[in-house]
């Protein structure tokens, strides 16, 4: 398993955690999301290397900004 961890911006509360766990935890290969509210991070768990651009691109879908890894 691979933990990687990406700063993204405009997460703020519950619901914020909840519809990036929920959106990004969808993708494939990805078997765990951890959203950090305070320090803006969140940890993507994924069998191999993820993919950052479809992150990127699934964080921005959701209304919030990944500007980049930690």
């Amino acid at each position: 398993m691979t933990a990687t961890t990406y700063a993204v911006s405009g997460m703020s509360c519950g619901h914020c955690k909840a519809t990036l766990t929920k959106a990004i935890g969808e993708l494939d290969g990805v078997s765990g999301v951890e959203v950090d509210l305070d320090a803006g991070h969140v940890t993507v768990t994924s069998a191999a290397e993820p993919d950052d651009a479809l992150i990127a691109e699934t964080v921005d879908e959701a209304g919030y900004e990944l500007t980049g890894r930690v």
